[in-house]
């Protein structure tokens, strides 16, 4: 469950640490007061969109800490399956603002917003006010029978999905057959003048690399020649003194006076070796000089060759690599079209084949909805009595959609009489705002028990609701609180009374700055705040009492 909403600097909030209980957490106010900031702070937390402007005005930067506490074994191990570490079965999630850029991190460690959105979507459920407009969209109806039937009917779409991507593979397979004769000519001949120009240029791997080694040193032949020559005169040669003379004659004359004082001897043996690597470095430099020529035939077939490889690259690839696998695939689809009926029927056959698969699977998926859908019908009847909608019918009705997808071929729609005598009409036509504002709860209500997700956040969802309807909401509502944790905004006196944990929303202003509060309410204040909400603008002795009556009431209801 969520135990703590740390918030600094965003918006109207300077500085606000909220405190969450297990059961029915309340959290009210006047209008204006910034109860839809609290829901904002907690949305960037999880991953929602953020700007710099929502950073408080005069503050660089802005931050948002949600510490969630993991009781349930199986979403630790989903938690860990997403790389988070739990410590002592807490999860901290830390979003910081800073130049209209966010820093998020888990128990720590950075995570992608992304990732974030997939952890975050294990430990808490928010359902705002405009939420319930979802069900105007009937192609989110099958999306809720199947996460209400998610145990049994999980592995079978996954074996809807692998059958469609096979059929939408073999679809694409047979759609390359989609050619005329004069065309199918065309790329033949195509095909051909590449493989054949590949083919013909006789390539190995690795060999420009040698080649471009070559041609460096072929091309470059008469200057390597030419400092050759002066490094050979100037070690030997005939005009003037070279190395060799002159060392010849430095060992010489320190021969002759190395008895004459040891430490004479280590000079000259020194000279000695340089001497004798000069003789070497000679050797070597005339070695290399008989052995070598300018080949200008050698240079330009080497040139050729390379060019040859460049234009290869150019067209079918960087790397020979690439123009050998460019040469192969172009082989196969040769070959295809060279065997083009015969192929174009294996491809179709693979395509019925595919299709007869994937159809089984959507109706053995379709089977397991229309099962589901009669118990969810039925629950969702039972839980609609419970908030108020008398002798309401209610059904999910199926047709085909004419077409696969990777969801299978269903189309669902939500069908509802909220009337006696009324016919069943789709949701969508029917329903106002108040009663999809119910019917949204009503199935909240019914999925939270196929689900793990501990804690659920409702955002003013009473909107359109007042009297016997608010209070049949407000119970329904303490029902759940039983497995779940639930914090709520309202502004529902009746929905506020069932709080386990009333916290309240207010607007200060000191000199000329504004900032949003907000604090937990003893038992007596929590009364007030009823009174409030129950009396408008005077707050009179009956309405405290009214207050006191809903309070004791509430308290007998949970």
């Amino acid at each position: 469950m969520l135990l703590n909403v740390s918030v600094k600097n965003l918006a109207l909030i300077k500085e606000s640490d909220i405190y969450f209980k297990d059961g029915m957490n309340i959290l009210s106010g006047e209008t204006g007061a910034g109860k839809s900031i609290i829901i904002g702070s907690i949305n960037i937390a999880l991953g929602g969109k953020v700007n710099k402007e929502m950073v408080r005005s005069g503050e660089d930067h802005a931050m948002v800490e949600l510490v969630f506490k993991v009781d349930r074994e199986s979403t630790r191990k989903k938690l860990e399956d997403a790389g988070v570490t739990l410590e002592d079965g807490e999860v901290i999630v830390t979003r910081k603002i800073v130049n209209g850029r966010s820093i998020t991190k888990v128990n720590g460690e950075t995570f992608p917003v992304s990732a974030l959105r997939d952890i975050t979507a294990l430990l808490i459920d928010i359902h705002g006010q405009h939420d319930h407009q979802s069900l105007l969209k009937v192609d989110k109806h099958i999306g809720i029978l199947d996460e209400f039937a998610a145990t049994e009917i999980s592995d079978v779409k996954n074996d809807v999905l692998k059958a469609y991507n096979a059929y939408v593979d073999a679809k694409n397979e047979l759609e390359m057959f989609d050619m005329d004769e004069e065309q199918r000519i065309r790329e033949c001949e195509f095909y051909n003048f590449e493989i054949n120009e590949i083919t013909d240029a006789d390539l190995t791997i690795g060999e420009d690399n040698d080649i471009e080694e070559s041609f460096k040193k072929v091309a470059n032949m008469k200057k390597i020649l030419e400092s050759v020559s002066v490094v050979h005169n100037v070690m030997n040669g005939d005009t003037g003194e070279n190395v060799l003379d002159m060392l010849g004659r430095a060992v010489s004359e320190m021969a002759s006076v190395s008895d004459y004082d040891d430490s004479l001897k280590d000079i000259y043996n020194q000279l000695v070796s340089i001497e004798d690597l000069c003789i070497s470095v000679s050797r070597d430099v005339s070695g290399y000089a008989d052995s070598s020529e300018f080949d200008e035939e050698r240079a330009k077939k080497l040139e050729e060759r390379l060019d040859l490889i460049n234009h290869l690259k150019l067209k079918y690839g960087n790397t020979i690599e690439k123009i050998l696998e460019y040469r192969d695939e172009k082989q196969q689809k040769l070959e295809l079209l060279e065997n083009y009926d015969i192929k174009k029927k294996q491809a179709q056959q693979k395509l019925d084949e595919t299709e007869k698969i994937l159809d089984k699977k959507c109706e053995k998926l379709s089977n397991l909805r229309k099962k589901y859908a009669v118990e969810f019908e039925k629950r969702v009847v039972e839980t609609l009595e419970d908030l108020n909608f008398l002798q309401v019918k209610f059904k999910v009705d199926f047709k085909k959609s004419g077409t696969y997808s990777a969801n299978g071929n269903d189309k669902a729609e939500f069908m509802i009489s909220t009337n006696p005598g009324e016919p069943l009409m789709p949701l969508a036509k029917i329903a106002s705002g108040g009663e999809l504002s119910r019917i949204m709860l009503g199935i909240k209500t019914i999925m939270a028990g196929q689900d793990d997700i501990d804690t659920l956040i409702f955002d003013e969802i009473d909107t359109g609701i007042s009297g016997r309807t608010a209070q049949k909401v407000a119970e329904q509502m303490k029902l759940l609180s039983k497995k779940h944790q639930i914090i709520c905004i309202t502004h529902l006196p009746q929905i506020a009374a069932m709080a386990d944990n009333h916290l309240k929303i207010e607007k200060t202003s000191e000199g000329n700055e504004t900032s949003t509060k907000i604090y937990p309410l003893d038992e007596e204040k929590s009364v007030e705040e009823l009174a409030r909400m129950l009396g408008g603008a005077e707050i009179t002795e009956t309405v405290m009492q009214n207050a006191r009556e809903m309070k004791k009431l509430a308290i007998i209801t949970k």
